[in-house]
């Protein structure tokens, strides 16, 4: 008995081969790790996503298959099983055991989740089994890759079995040729539909507007042009892709480039739809009113309030475009929790762009400076021709520009020449001789207002009066009025030639230095040139 026992135990030895897992597969790859249930599931989904599905066999308990089945039948199971956890079971390997025992409170398995079929729904278990050379491994349990099949047909794609085997081989960057075949469909025939669907809407949209007496509404719709292909896009190619069975961080990062691209449409829309509004209002209260004054500050007010909703704008789409990426929401987290000191560096370091963009919001307030008004700022004279939130453009009367921070209206003084009323008046100063007819330069100003100027000067006030009796003439200023400052600096100019040539055509009228003669009284004596003169 004893003899016949090492007999025995030396012919179960040699037959242990015929008993390995997975037989019909051969030894598994150096690079297959079954150790524990997270490594065969993450081992599982990496040669399934890199198209090896013979590598993901291994990771299949396929005994119940006869060996010489189980290389070509375990190969299209591993696809299977991809397809359907892609589908339908998200993974979570975090979930999963690290421990080469598996999960203490079940040792013999380690359950994945369920997946619905036929009313029912079946387990996705991981199961310890013996390996080649006698070791414990996990693999996808036998009742598992059994239902491989009937869980393929409820949930897999819809022609993947009806072409040829070419469109499954050879995958590239995880995708096999189908699937990059029908991307390139889903991509092109969504840029027409969508572009179909944009002009029905349009043209639908555009009906409804002429329904209204406005403009605006009109001008909306024609907003739409470009902006609405967008989501009618992003919307199409997320529904086709849906039916690719593509990989889940391949589709995840499909929804997450179509939510983006609705995100950047409705902000597009959305600056579309300010700077139309501004024109029409600002067309609209041109029509209505000839006050320049009133036309100035609803541009200035317009200018502003777009500035800051377009920065609103931007702001809110870029918060909600990193709003779907995890690890910008946990620096996020981060930065609120340590907000107390990050908030005081922060307010520091800001402090001056934070200042600016107030200094911004309360000049369209208070208005002190409004478009194409008529100011003196750093000794030039100049117009406002725009107004941000930071800075505003000045052009100067020789076509400089000059950018002047936005606080310096409201931290310094400046000259606004056109912000109270349409007239500003300017005079003309000269030196003339006493014996000058004052009421000659009256006429003669009158007349060059009424003829050569008549195109400057407003008609409102014009005179002439003798301002100063100094040592050796008189100053004489002429005063006149216009409607803007460069009409007044044209017109003072104008009258400053005219009256010149008026003067010198009486000369008598220019200054004159004079000197007077008169005989020597009874007891004076003349004195020589070249005596010294008296001591005191």
């Amino acid at each position: 008995m004893y003899r016949v026992l090492p007999v025995l135990c030396a012919l179960v030895l040699a037959s242990l081969p015929a008993w390995a897992l997975n037989a019909g597969l051969g030894a598994p790859p150096p690079t297959v790790d079954r150790q524990t249930p997270q490594a065969t599931v993450q081992g599982f989904l990496e040669a399934g996503h890199a198209g090896d599905y013979r590598r993901a066999a291994h990771y299949l308990d396929l005994d119940f298959l006869p060996r010489a089945e189980q290389a070509e039948r375990g190969a299209q199971l591993a696809r299977r099983l991809k397809f359907v956890l892609d589908r339908r079971l998200p993974v979570d390997l975090s979930t999963l055991s690290k421990a080469p025992e598996g999960d203490p409170a079940e040792p013999r398995f380690d359950q994945i989740g369920t997946v619905p079929l036929e009313g029912a729904v079946v387990p996705i278990r991981i199961q310890r089994v013996v390996g080649d050379d006698g070791t414990l491994v996990w693999v996808f349990s036998e009742s598992t890759v059994k239902q491989v099949d009937k869980l393929f047909d409820a949930h897999g794609p819809l022609l993947a079995e009806t072409l040829p085997r070419v469109f499954f081989e050879h995958p590239v960057l995880g995708l096999e040729l189908w699937q990059w075949l029908g991307l390139l469909l889903v991509l092109g025939v969504g840029w027409v539909l969508a572009v179909l669907l944009e002009r029905l809407s349009l043209v639908f949209a555009a009906r409804l507007a002429k329904w209204t007496r406005m403009g605006w509404d009109d001008s909306v719709v024609q907003a739409g042009k470009g902006p609405l292909r967008v989501p009618y896009y992003a919307v199409l190619v997320a529904a086709g892709t849906s039916f690719l069975q593509l990989p889940r961080p391949v589709q995840r990062g499909i929804y997450r480039l179509c939510y983006s691209l609705v995100v950047v449409a409705v902000a597009w829309f959305i600056l579309r739809v300010l700077r139309v509004t501004a024109t029409y209002v600002h067309e609209k209260v041109s029509s209505t009113t000839k006050d320049a004054g009133r036309l100035r500050s609803l541009s200035t007010q317009l200018a502003v309030l777009r500035h800051v909703l377009e920065a609103t704008t931007y702001v809110v789409a870029a918060a909600l475009l990193l709003m779907q990426f995890e690890e910008v929401r946990n620096v996020g987290v981060s930065m609120l929790a340590s907000a107390g000191i990050a908030g005081l560096v922060l307010g520091l370091a800001a402090q001056k762009s934070i200042s600016t963009l107030l200094a911004g919001i309360q000049l369209s307030i208070t208005q002190p400076i409004r478009m194409g008004d008529q100011v003196v700022v750093e000794n030039e004279f100049g117009t406002v021709e725009e107004i941000t939130l930071t800075y505003v453009v000045v052009r100067v009367w020789d076509e400089r520009r000059l950018v002047v921070p936005i606080t310096h209206f409201l931290d310094k003084p400046f000259q606004n020449w056109s912000r109270a009323k349409e007239m500003l008046l300017g005079p003309v100063l000269l030196q003339v001789d006493y014996s000058t007819d004052i009421d000659a330069l009256r006429a003669e100003l009158q007349r060059i207002l009424e003829n050569e100027g008549r195109e400057l000067w407003d008609g409102k006030v014009q005179g002439v009066v003798v301002l100063e009796v100094m040592e050796k003439t008189l100053s004489v200023r002429a005063l006149v009025s216009a409607v803007d400052p460069g009409k007044l600096f044209d017109l003072r100019c104008l009258v400053r030639e005219r009256l010149l040539v008026f003067l010198r055509g009486r000369p008598e009228w220019l200054p004159t230095v004079r000197s007077e003669t008169r005989p020597m009284l009874p007891g004076e004596q003349a004195v020589p040139a070249s005596a010294p003169p008296p001591r005191a």
